[in-house]
């Protein structure tokens, strides 16, 4: 028996499922509360986690205090859960994704650092977004529509937009651990990873997040 649907799309709900991380066996939640709430568009084979922790009501509450919410687009590839399983992280080959930013993202950005504030990215794969449409010849930050990227940030990377970041604890020997080592220092990272454990704070997807600057 054939059942045909009007679209792709819908073909697609009917038979598919959420992509989840491997790590997460079972899961019997519901899987609209796997993305985020400002999420717009299907695109992406992985959930910016995140941004998942949060809720329009803690958006508005940041905002009430003064603090500006805009967003860019990565669509996030399954290779995002590949291990680095070189020695060598630099020769690990990372995947291209595509990405846009907004004039409005750019210039929220560009009045922020004017004003001495800082520009806080949700997320390495917002990290990766605004620092792909660095243009380090020109030494600002420009809109980009659905180009692709292939930046892999590693320690003794310079960012050009990124000021603060909003991540979760990471799998080791991935590509996200090598950017948030990047952005701090592996000594750094690697102390709030025993902390975490020590505390027994929840890693991964469903983990709790770190503030770092």
């Amino acid at each position: 028996l054939t059942t045909t649907r009007p679209s792709l799309d819908e073909a697609l709900h009917a038979v598919g499922h959420t992509p989840l991380p491997p790590y997460i066996k079972h899961y019997a939640g519901d899987e609209e509360l796997y993305q985020t709430v400002y999420s717009r568009h299907e695109s992406s084979a992985a959930a910016p986690t995140a941004g998942l922790h949060f809720t329009p009501e803690l958006i508005e509450r940041l905002r009430a205090k003064g603090i500006e919410w805009h967003t860019v687009e990565l669509e996030v590839g399954l290779d995002t859960f590949r291990i680095v399983d070189e020695d060598d992280p630099e020769k690990h080959t990372i995947h291209t994704e595509f990405y846009t930013v907004p004039q409005e993202t750019v210039d929220a950005c560009d009045a922020a650092h004017a004003r001495g504030n800082r520009v806080i990215a949700v997320g390495t794969t917002s990290v990766r977004s605004l620092e792909s449409a660095y243009d380090r010849e020109l030494g600002r930050l420009r809109a980009r529509n659905r180009e692709a990227t292939s930046l892999y940030i590693l320690p003794g990377y310079t960012f050009g937009v990124v000021d603060a970041l909003v991540t979760n604890f990471h799998v080791p020997r991935s590509t996200l651990m090598m950017l948030v080592s990047a952005f701090s220092t592996r000594e750094n990272i690697m102390a709030a990873y025993k902390h975490a454990i020590e505390s027994d704070y929840r890693l991964l997807s469903f983990g709790d997040a770190m503030f770092i600057e």
